[in-house]
Formats: C-alpha cells, structure tokens, sequence
C-alpha cells in the first residue's frame, strides 16, 4: 500500500511516528521535514495532489489542529479531507463518505490514538448506495 502523507510543523512530529508505525506502508512524503515554521496549505496542497491526480489512492494529512490542514485539502476536488478525533469518526468518513484523506492534529491527537484512526481509517471500505449519490453530490459542489 502506498499513501501520502504531509504536515506542518505542528504536525511533524506525530507524521514521523506514524512512518515508523506503519512499516508496511509506502509514504510518499511532502514534507515538512523539520520542526521549522512553515505554511501548512503549501505542504497540504503538495498532499492533496497526490490524491486528486490519482497518484495514490489515500493519504495522511496533519497540522497542529488538523483544522487548518482540512480546510486547505478540501478545496481540491475530488479530495475529501476528514478531520478525526475518535473510533466512529474514523470509521463513518470511510463507510458514509469515501474520504481520502484523513486529517489528524499533531497537537491535540495521541500517538496511539493516531495510530488507531488510521487503522480504521484503512480498513473500512466505503458502503455505496446511497452514500455514493452524497458522494457524488459532494463532488458535484466542488466544481
């Protein structure tokens, strides 16, 4: 499996124990590669990319809240950020909304919290049906 993953420096240092986490993973990282202040959009919009050129399916995105790294990544389209702060959320963005992306806030999400999001987060396929017209509805706004 191959995902993108990319944070500011207020995710940093969360993105590098997830790396190291998931050895199975292939990450395409886009930086930030310091604690150094930097723009979360222009490091997020590198993430966002990833996905909306189909480059990689799916992807991690972080910043100090993750609020500021899902609003920049959502203004792709084709791109749906979700921002997780428990089990459910991480299980419903999937199952309901197809996200690829999954933002996560580097100050404020624990590491082994982090590291089940993204489990389940990875594990959970999307149901269709009826959440493939909201889908498609969404995507349908974003143009």
């Amino acid at each position: 499996m191959k995902l993108v993953i990319g944070s500011d420096h207020g995710g940093f240092e969360l993105k590098e124990l997830i790396k190291k986490h998931f050895k199975d993973i292939e990450f395409i990282d886009v930086g930030t590669h310091s604690t150094d202040s930097v723009d979360y959009p222009d490091v997020i919009a590198a993430a966002a990319k990833k996905v909306q050129s189909g480059e990689v399916e799916k992807g991690i995105i972080l910043c100090g809240s993750g609020i500021g790294a899902s609003m920049t990544a959502n203004r792709f389209q084709g791109v749906r950020a979700a921002l997780i702060h428990d089990d459910y959320g991480a299980e419903m963005c999937r199952r309901h909304n197809d996200a690829n992306l999954i933002t996560l806030g580097g100050r404020i999400i624990a590491p082994d919290m982090a590291f089940r999001f993204i489990d389940i987060f990875l594990k959970t396929p999307f149901d269709g049906g009826r959440h493939e017209t909201r889908v498609k509805k969404i995507d349908e706004v974003s143009r």
